[in-house]
């Protein structure tokens, strides 16, 4: 094999590819081809594609270390325009009976619309703070309905957002006694597409804890996405494809440090892992076949499973995944994500506290707050001029503007 050969993971094998693979045949967004067989023909717009790339731009944002896990951090980098119904409606990256999150109906004309002010009145607290000073400013923070279902294309991201934050403290207390948290991928070889969801969830579960996967929180995706630059690369077809895999935020029962510093590096070889027992050389041994000491040979199971980057923002990375994880059309109470082995919820007890809203000048809690001013604020959104927190005065001319909001809840 020639230094300039590429590998490149797909759903159930490794393909290698010549990087001097002539292209001048691919087809143009126009022209372009569909997906492998009658159940992933989806056609793929120039807007399409351009939301996408903003969309999964946000991964790499995610991965950069930041001091906690912030939800607002995330946010910041989200693309509005791409939360927005332009991009998402019934036939968005539906296939087979599945499809991502936010392409179902609104779920009633309460969605996103504003519901009260939060805030904080403490202004002579508001000075000389790392923001600023505030001295006089109310800290304000607009909060609008939301039902929390995964289907609502106005309310999906909250529901992500809710479902990230629960994830978040259970792993955080899960890590105390199982180690650092990994996110793990398990991506389904064609030989398993005809099973059921439960089958397969019940197969990928077996296959981690033949890994030494010791328990996770498993995310269930039932397509990928090949970019423009992607299907060139591969020679395939652009646009949303079958794939079914599972996002796994979990534990290995040997940690993953031994090959995540391997002096080898990640080779995707069974020359340089063949000789060891650590993670990597398990999972190539399982998806490949091998020969054991008494000579009796073991087929492959042809599951490709992948522990990604190390990373500190585990309640981003739950919200990334969550925010494009799969729904089966039709069904009201459908479960995204599921709890297993030892942070399921019959082998780990975590008590869920409500996580107070608080000042970001003097951190105290946030309560509800009646405006009785003459100013207009902008409460859309998706607006270019919306703030999601922001300072108003107290006093406007002669009189007090911002009070406590004591029959709100």
């Amino acid at each position: 094999m020639s230094e300039s050969d590429e590998y490149i993971y797909d759903a159930d094998k490794v393909y290698r590819q010549k990087s001097d693979v002539d292209m001048s045949g691919y087809k143009t967004l126009a022209e372009r081809g569909f997906g492998v067989d009658d159940s992933s023909k989806l056609v793929v717009s120039v807007a399409d594609e351009a939301a996408w790339r903003s969309y999964s731009s946000r991964e790499q944002s995610l991965a950069k270390p930041v001091d906690e896990d912030r939800f607002d951090f995330y946010e910041s980098v989200a693309d509005f325009e791409y939360r927005s119904k332009a991009y998402r409606d019934s036939s968005w990256a539906t296939s087979g009976g599945y499809r991502i999150v936010g392409n179902g109906e609104v779920t009633n004309g309460w969605c996103g619309t504003f519901s009260k002010y939060y805030g904080c009145l403490r202004t002579e607290l508001h000075h000389n703070g790392l923001l600023g000073n505030f001295e006089g400013k109310v800290v304000v923070r607009p909060v609008f309905h939301s039902c929390d279902k995964p289907n609502c294309p106005i309310c999906y991201l909250e529901w992500a957002k809710r479902e990230a934050c629960n994830a978040e403290r259970r792993l955080k207390v899960a890590s105390k006694r199982y180690g650092q948290v990994e996110h793990i991928v398990c991506s389904v070889p064609k030989s398993d597409y005809g099973l059921s969801l439960e089958g397969l969830r019940a197969k990928a579960k077996a296959i981690l804890e033949s890994r030494g996967v010791a328990g996770a929180f498993m995310i269930f995706h039932h397509a990928r996405y090949n970019s423009f630059e992607e299907a060139k690369r591969k020679n395939a077809p652009m646009g949303w494809y079958w794939s079914p895999h599972f996002h796994c935020l979990g534990f290995l029962r040997t940690g993953y440090s031994r090959c995540r510093k391997c002096p080898y590096g990640n080779i995707p070889s069974l020359d340089v892992c063949g000789g060891c027992d650590g993670f990597e050389a398990v999972t190539r041994k399982l998806n490949l076949g091998y020969t054991d000491a008494k000579g009796k040979h073991h087929e492959g199971d042809g599951y490709l499973v992948k522990v990604l980057g190390e990373r500190k923002t585990v309640g981003g990375t739950a919200w990334y995944q969550l925010n494009h994880a799969s729904v089966k059309v039709g069904v009201e109470r459908f479960h995204v994500a599921t709890w297993w082995g030892v942070v399921s919820y019959r082998k780990l007890k975590v008590t869920v506290e409500y996580e107070k809203r608080k000042c970001p000048l003097c951190q105290h809690e946030l309560v509800p707050l009646r405006y009785v001013g003459n100013q207009g604020f902008v409460l859309d959104k998706y607006s270019s001029l919306f703030k999601k927190e922001f300072y108003a005065d107290l006093i406007e001319g002669d009189r007090q503007v911002w009070f406590e909001d004591s029959g709100s809840g």
